[in-house]
């Protein structure tokens, strides 16, 4: 039987399996892979709802007015906010340029999508928010531009 000061068995290959695993992956690098992650899943949804570069589709609009409709916001105003947040934000991720504010402001967004568009879709939603409230909370980290800036 182990003394109360013995370590267990399996504790050594765990600790050389974290200590790897934290060398292998240190915080910039799942910063710069949550950022781009999120983004990716806003930038494509965003691309959903254009013609060309920035043109906002006749689908959107119907979207807006029919299935997306939210309360005291016109349908075409939203169509625009929501088409051209899901571009500007991503990228803004991409380069870790303005990296909390760009992830606050997708997460506003989840959040509205979450109350008022699809409730049910709530385990997509939070999956969402794991992405984006580590980026809130610590910034870009070391890979982005909010580093070389100095930003916060």
């Amino acid at each position: 039987m182990a003394s109360r000061t013995e370590a267990p068995i399996w504790r050594a290959p765990y600790d050389l399996f974290a200590s790897t695993a934290a060398k292998l992956f240190p915080p910039s690098l799942l910063l710069l892979t949550q950022r781009l992650g999120i983004a990716a899943v806003f930038f494509m949804s965003g691309r959903t709802k254009v013609d060309g570069f920035l043109t906002v589709n006749d689908t959107a609009f119907e979207l807006f007015r029919t299935d997306y409709a939210l309360p005291l916001v016109k349908p075409e105003i939203a169509a625009y906010a929501a088409t051209y947040s899901e571009h500007l934000f991503p990228l803004l991720l991409v380069l870790g340029l303005f990296t909390r504010f760009a992830a606050l402001a997708l997460l506003i967004m989840t959040s509205i999508i979450e109350i008022f568009v699809y409730p049910d879709a709530w385990p997509t939603h939070l999956s969402w928010a794991g992405l984006l409230l580590p980026l809130i909370a610590l910034g870009g980290g070391k890979l982005s531009v909010d580093r070389v800036l100095s930003l916060p």
